[in-house]
């Protein structure tokens, strides 16, 4: 006779799994958060699998072509170019971001532009009431909009409504608000957020729908709840921007059916977001003449190159320990960057305060800002000023050479088509010719420190 299945005993708060029940959870700490749960091996498909055989599963090769997904465009180029060129039928997305961003505002103006394309379209609510969502489509100009409504958390009653009406997307704004009446824990809290998102995912899939959810993040900046929810989805989007700039950046960190690391840039104004076509001419707008502590630089997010300002600030310090303060880039590559000017080229930041900030509110993450970086800290401590013309790219290695990093060619081209006519890239970067356009290859950061500031 086969031995019944081990109880298996979850916490509510944290997920963390137990052999037994206990009244504190020892992961997290919580108490009375720890309840049982049915193992899958204990439903009835499991009792007779001994006895029945399963269908043959349909197997197919990799050289089996299929028709691409259908998709539904939005009208809004910046979204549908993070989505990977518009919205899967029956894809579960997964939108996160900071409070008061405007992810909300965003999704709302997706909505009624799928809407106007003819799309079938439900806003399902959970935070706010339904006359709070319409005084904020009234204020963006949607009100005309063929979008249902609806402000409700109980999420029997959401799919019984969806299975129903059969929309083409449906939004939630948020998955933590929303609950199921057959998991025994508050909403919000690990087992309802992973339960919920199940249920959803499993119903875009059953049925055809799209399905947007709206998740709320941590102070990490990460997603609050499960991990599990980052994998049952097929996109996720994460929504950036500094509270006091007006650019906003959605950028795909998952994407099954495109390119991940995609980012749409929109500028926030007071009739909502405004896509913004040229993030590069925006990000230099304000630039003002060369000053030193500035250095542009090209950089790629996802396919699309993008230039953006990088300033740095020296200054003596008069703490016992000298200040690294970074916005929009890593404080560790900031470390890496000073250490090696400071062994391979003899330049000490000892004893001085370091600032640095990436113009805009834009967030840098790939390696080939290091030189840019570096020419910005250089310039900063030896108060040289940059010619305004030139942008700077290329990754450092520890032993202080300078390493080519991709698409070259599209870095130049889109700084030459913003009117810069100088370059300092790596040596061994492969690009064309860039007739009009003067580059400076640099073999290691020594060279480079000789040659632009007159040092090394």
């Amino acid at each position: 006779m086969a031995r019944p299945p081990a109880p298996a005993f979850t916490c509510s708060a944290c997920g963390a799994a137990h052999k037994k029940w206990s009244g504190r959870c020892d992961a997290c700490g919580a108490w009375n958060a720890i309840g049982e749960e049915a193992p899958l091996s204990a439903g009835p498909a499991s009792r007779t699998l001994g006895a029945a055989r399963g269908r043959m599963v349909e197997l197919s090769t990799l050289a089996t072509e299929e028709a691409p997904p259908p998709r539904a465009i939005s009208g809004l180029g910046e979204l549908d170019r993070v989505l990977g060129g518009g919205l899967v039928a029956a894809s579960a997305i997964l939108v996160g971001g900071d409070p008061g961003i405007g992810k909300s505002t965003l999704l709302l103006q997706a909505a009624a532009s799928f809407a106007r394309e003819g799309l079938s379209c439900l806003y399902v609510s959970g935070e706010e009431a339904a006359a709070q969502v319409r005084m904020r489509a009234r204020r963006l100009g949607l009100a005309d909009a063929a979008v249902q409504l609806a402000a409700e958390t109980n999420l029997r009653d959401i799919l019984t409504t969806l299975d129903s009406l059969r929309p083409g997307l449906v939004i939630i704004d948020s998955i933590q608000t929303m609950w199921a009446d057959t998991v025994e824990a508050a909403p919000g809290s690990v087992a309802q957020v992973r339960a919920t998102a199940h249920e959803l995912v499993s119903f875009a899939k059953r049925r055809g729908t799209s399905v947007i959810l709206v998740g709320h993040v941590t102070k990490e900046g990460q997603i609050a709840g499960p991990r599990v929810i980052e994998h049952m989805v097929d996109c996720v989007l994460y929504f950036e921007g500094e509270r006091g700039h007006q650019f906003r950046i959605l950028r795909a960190v998952k994407n099954r059916f495109g390119p991940a690391d995609e980012i749409g840039v929109f500028e926030m104004t007071g009739a909502g977001l405004a896509e913004v076509l040229n993030p590069s001419a925006l990000f230099l707008s304000e630039r003002g003449k060369a000053s030193p502590g500035s250095a542009v630089f090209a950089g790629i997010e996802g396919t699309r190159p993008v230039l953006t300002e990088i300033q740095a600030l020296v200054a003596p310090s008069t703490l016992g320990t000298p200040r690294r303060t970074v916005v929009g880039l890593d404080t560790g590559r900031l470390s890496t960057i000073l250490a090696v000017l400071e062994a391979r080229c003899a330049i000490p930041f000892a004893g001085l305060d370091v600032f640095l900030n990436v113009a805009g509110g834009m967030r840098v993450s790939e390696p080939a800002a290091d030189l840019a970086v570096a020419a910005a800290l250089l310039s900063a401590r030896e108060d040289v000023a940059l010619p305004p013309d030139m942008v700077i790219f290329g990754e450092i290695s520890l032993s202080g050479a300078l390493r080519p990093v991709g698409q070259a060619e599209n870095r130049l081209k889109e700084a030459q088509k913003l009117g810069f006519s100088q370059a300092i890239a790596p040596e061994g970067s492969k690009f064309g010719e860039t007739a009009g356009m003067r580059v400076q290859k640099m073999p290691d950061l020594v060279t480079f420190v000789g040659e632009t500031f007159g040092a090394g």
